[in-house]
């Protein structure tokens, strides 16, 4: 008898059983045939639904990048201000960095042998939190909070500076990194804060 596949729900399950699979061995340490036996499904159904193992990583890397966002909006309202929206996403981006998935993806950009698609759409990752800061800014813009000459360089600056502080989630102590995101905030806003 010939088994029907729920389309979607294939899908999912192989994202599943490879975003596991990935966390735990890397990618260079996971293969397709691993991932067909975690998931119940022939190579040929992984390769059906994602062509190959790089387009897997970049559909798991995106849809994380996606729930991050979706997270970020549903407590981006719980602040009224832009300041207070400032320190919240500091908080949250040290919070929300350490996903298994981060090494794994530093691990396939840094292979010289990944295609240049690849590493590009990592990269691309990027966007979903620096137009968080960008509307952040925006709205102290026009709340009257900020005084902003350029909106994308001061995005960039300041993404720039909380993905450094990020580097050192795995060798500081939870609170001194807390400061340190705290003051770099405090810094910030000294130069951006409407007189």
């Amino acid at each position: 008898m010939k088994r029907h596949y729920d389309s979607e729900e294939t899908r999912r399950i192989i994202a599943e059983k490879a975003a596991q699979l990935f966390s735990q061995k890397g990618f260079a340490g996971t293969s397709i045939s691993d991932i067909s036996k975690a998931s119940g499904f022939s190579k040929g159904h992984v390769y059906y639904h994602f062509e190959n193992k790089e387009k897997l990583f970049v559909y798991l890397a995106l849809d994380s990048m996606r729930a991050w966002g979706e997270k970020w909006a549903g407590v981006s309202p719980n602040y009224k201000t832009a300041r207070d929206k400032l320190y919240a996403m500091s908080s949250f981006v040290m919070n929300n960095y350490q996903t298994p998935l981060l090494k794994v993806g530093q691990e396939l950009a840094a292979n010289p042998a990944t295609s240049p698609e690849t590493v590009q759409q990592l990269y691309g990752l990027a966007v979903t939190p620096m137009q968080a800061y960008s509307d952040i800014f925006q709205y102290g813009i026009d709340t009257g909070e900020f005084e902003i000459d350029d909106l994308q360089g001061t995005t960039f600056i300041f993404g720039t500076l909380l993905g450094a502080l990020c580097q050192h989630i795995y060798t500081m102590e939870h609170e001194q990194l807390h400061g340190l995101f705290r003051k770099s905030v405090d810094l910030f806003l000294s130069g951006i804060l409407k007189r």
